[in-house]
């Protein structure tokens, strides 16, 4: 199981919200190539980036800076979200070397688009399913819907996504731990790899998450706890691997 720092960008600087709230990020960085450069070097296999400007504006706001990420770490698998809502973007994050492009809100309002992006880039699409109380929010998390994450993770599974990325938004950026009921619930509803984000404060977590694997958790998304040391991320990944192995 994969340990995935996140690097969220708002205004070219890397920061972490508290439950998607705009106006209640802290900062951790402006340096985002040596933010990247701290996981890597700290055994990081996967980066996971969201342009959160992107995410509300519905287009790419941060797109110079997720580049520089790629050309700096050509090797580094990066996955990437927010503001995708053309297959133009994604071309182009692509071609730039991202590994992975990641649909939310569209994936919602247009669910046919995800079965168009995944026809033309195979292997290179996640889902982002984000979740209030099991109901998916987009418009970066300022919108719950009335659509079930479950049903919503076996339209798409159809499609051929690469994976979903389930966030708990209540215990975003909380530290109050993962919601394994309801991450486990949906592995179990779907063949499609989840990747679990929201809530990992310390090795507990991982301990928690880890025996969930077996039914399709590839990884985990960590942010908070990492910039502000509850979790040694180094310390993290060796658990991961050892506890559920490096099958992904």
């Amino acid at each position: 199981m994969l340990l995935i720092p996140a690097i969220d960008l708002k205004d070219g600087q890397c920061v972490r919200l508290r439950q998607g709230l705009m106006d209640d990020a802290t900062v951790f960085s402006s340096d985002i190539t040596a933010m990247a450069d701290r996981w890597v070097k700290q055994g990081a296999r996967r980066l996971h980036m969201v342009d959160l400007n992107g995410a509300f504006e519905g287009t790419p706001v941060n797109r110079d800076a997720i580049l520089e990420i790629t050309k700096a770490f050509p090797a580094l698998p990066i996955q990437i979200g927010g503001g995708i809502r053309d297959l133009k973007t994604i071309d182009a994050y692509l071609t730039a070397g991202v590994e992975t492009c990641i649909i939310g809100t569209q994936a919602v309002h247009h669910p046919e688009f995800v079965a168009q992006a995944c026809k033309a880039f195979p292997g290179h699409i996640m889902v982002g399913l984000d979740a209030k109380e099991g109901l998916v929010a987009i418009n970066g998390w300022a919108e719950v819907t009335d659509h079930q994450v479950i049903d919503l993770a076996k339209r798409f599974e159809q499609d051929g996504i690469a994976a979903i990325i389930y966030t708990d938004i209540g215990r975003d950026g909380m530290m109050q731990g993962v919601n394994i009921a309801a991450t486990h619930q949906l592995a179990k509803s779907t063949s499609t790899p989840i990747i679990a984000s929201g809530g990992i404060t310390n090795l507990d977590d991982i301990r928690a998450l880890a025996p969930l694997a077996e039914d399709g958790v590839m990884g985990a998304i960590t942010g908070r706890a990492i910039y502000e040391g509850s979790l040694d991320f180094s310390e993290g990944q060796a658990l991961a691997d050892k506890l559920a192995g490096a099958k992904f």
